[in-house]
């Protein structure tokens, strides 16, 4: 990170809710004390799913890694979105932050996310839009090389970085994927944020910051900001 990208980034962004907020704002205003969350794709410690302590009945956590910690009050298993073998109809809310572009399958994950869903239970997906610079560039970089990539711009361990699919990253496929589930789409939005790829070179950062203001200013171009906001009904 630079002081200018640094600068830049309060500047032109410092009032700027980040995805993550407005994601969790959108699990806040569906969830109640007697529900139910599951976080799909929750990381070794849950850190997302630990802000939810006290705030729902009951908490489970599933992930295909082995998890770092044992956490009072949440639930963690090892296991595949696809199989997650819980009962059906068990769970009111089912986020997944950050996971549907790692996911190969994406129609079974819905089939299964559908199983195990109650009736007018939600699902809250947060994931990088197909159609972002930084998704197409990383479809044509090869999986080997994204730990190395990711550590060094976002200093995330590498052994917490996954191969990317993209296969429900777009309008369109999250829209096929949901009808072929029993799904609704109630909520669909375009997101964006700082150009956290660029902190590096304060001058990358300005440009990029250009780019992000202009696709954020005409509605038209907003099928290429960086992120995807939905909320999924089971009626």
């Amino acid at each position: 990170m630079t002081e200018l990208a640094e600068r830049l980034r309060v500047r032109f962004f410092g009032k700027q809710e980040h995805p993550y907020g407005t994601f969790e704002r959108e699990v806040n205003r569906l969830l109640r004390p007697e529900h139910t969350l599951l976080d799909a794709g929750c990381g070794r410690t849950a850190p997302v799913l630990t802000t939810y302590l006290g705030k729902a009945g009951r908490l489970i956590g599933v992930d295909v890694v082995d998890f770092s910690v044992v956490i009072d009050g949440v639930e963690l298993y090892k296991c595949d979105l696809a199989n997650t073998g819980l009962p059906n109809q068990c769970v009111d809310v089912i986020m997944a932050r950050s996971v549907m572009e790692h996911v190969a399958n994406p129609a079974a994950v819905y089939q299964e996310f559908s199983r195990i869903l109650r009736p007018q239970g939600r699902i809250v997906f947060l994931t990088a839009n197909l159609w972002d610079y930084a998704s197409l560039i990383a479809v044509l970089v090869p999986n080997r090389f994204h730990p190395w990539i990711v550590a060094r711009t976002e200093g995330r361990q590498e052994k917490d970085v996954f191969p990317i699919e993209y296969k429900s990253n777009t309008r369109r496929a999250m829209y096929k994927n949901a009808n072929s589930a029993g799904l609704a789409v109630e909520r669909f939005d375009y997101l964006g944020q700082y150009p956290c790829y660029f902190m590096f070179n304060g001058g990358l950062f300005l440009f990029a910051t250009c780019y992000e203001k202009i696709i954020s200013s005409i509605p038209a171009l907003h099928g290429l900001r960086g992120w995807i906001l939905c909320t999924l009904v089971k009626h």
